[in-house]
Formats: C-alpha cells, structure tokens, sequence
C-alpha cells in the first residue's frame, strides 16, 4: 500500500480517463482508470446535496429505469473528460423561490471541489442548465 507521502502527483495518461501514479522516484507505477459513470455519480451527489436543488432532471431513459426499480445517482448529469479537462453539464430542478444565480454558484463549487478531490481530474467547466421548478405541491398550472 502506498503512503500518501510516497506519491508525488497525479498526471492524466494517454486515456482521457486513465491517470498515472508516480513515487518519488518519478516512475510509473501502475494506471487508474476512472469512469465517466463514475465521476457523474460523484457530481450528481455533490450537486444533490446543496439546499435548494430539488432533484435531478430526468430524460425519458433515466424515468423508465426508475420505473423498473433501478436508482440513477447520475441521471441528469452529462460528464466529457479529454486529455487536460474535464467538463460536466447538470440539469436540475430547484425549489421554488431560491435565487438560481446563488443556487448555480453554490452546485458548480461543490462538484468542481468534489470530483476534483475524489479523482484528481481538472474540472475546467460546471455548466448548470435549470430544467424545472418544484413548488413543493400540486398546483394546478394552465398547459401550453
């Protein structure tokens, strides 16, 4: 097992998804492979848990897999990782009455700070697309 002090840093390979490991010596030691899946599970989380959001928005794939009892931690979320950055969309619905600016800051620093702390990638862009509002009941709304 490798002491923290033993490695030096975390250099993205040639996979935009495989991160090499280096000691203080400065040779390889093994590769890393992080899934895309894997860091929209870490962004969905960290977005999920900032007051406000509501929920993840779902597509159509995302709802029929719920209906079939399956849990989508990173429904709404859309991950693109090259070789120097990494870039994740999410689309949410917020609760009624909280100011979206504040909200959208708020979401982009936790996950930015999250996948960047769990994976050691460089998250160069959060992008927050508001898909929904989430009154808290049923109210009835005229259909367009």
């Amino acid at each position: 097992m490798l002491d923290e002090e033993m490695i030096e840093a975390f250099e993205l390979g040639d996979d935009a998804n495989e991160t090499e490991i280096h000691t203080d010596t400065d040779e390889p030691i093994g590769n890393v492979k992080i899934s895309v899946e894997v860091v929209a599970k870490i962004a969905g989380i960290a977005a999920s848990e900032i007051d406000g959001v509501s929920a993840m928005h779902k597509s159509f794939v995302g709802g029929v897999a719920q209906k079939l009892g399956k849990k989508n931690s990173s429904q709404g979320v859309k991950v693109e990782i090259n070789e120097e950055m990494t870039t994740i969309d999410l689309y949410l619905v917020v609760e009624y009455g909280v100011k979206i600016p504040e909200l959208a800051w708020n979401v982009q620093e936790s996950v930015k700070a999250s996948v960047e702390a769990m994976t050691g990638l460089n998250v160069a862009a959060v992008n927050i697309h508001i898909e929904g509002i989430d009154f808290g009941k049923d109210i009835d709304l005229p259909e367009e």
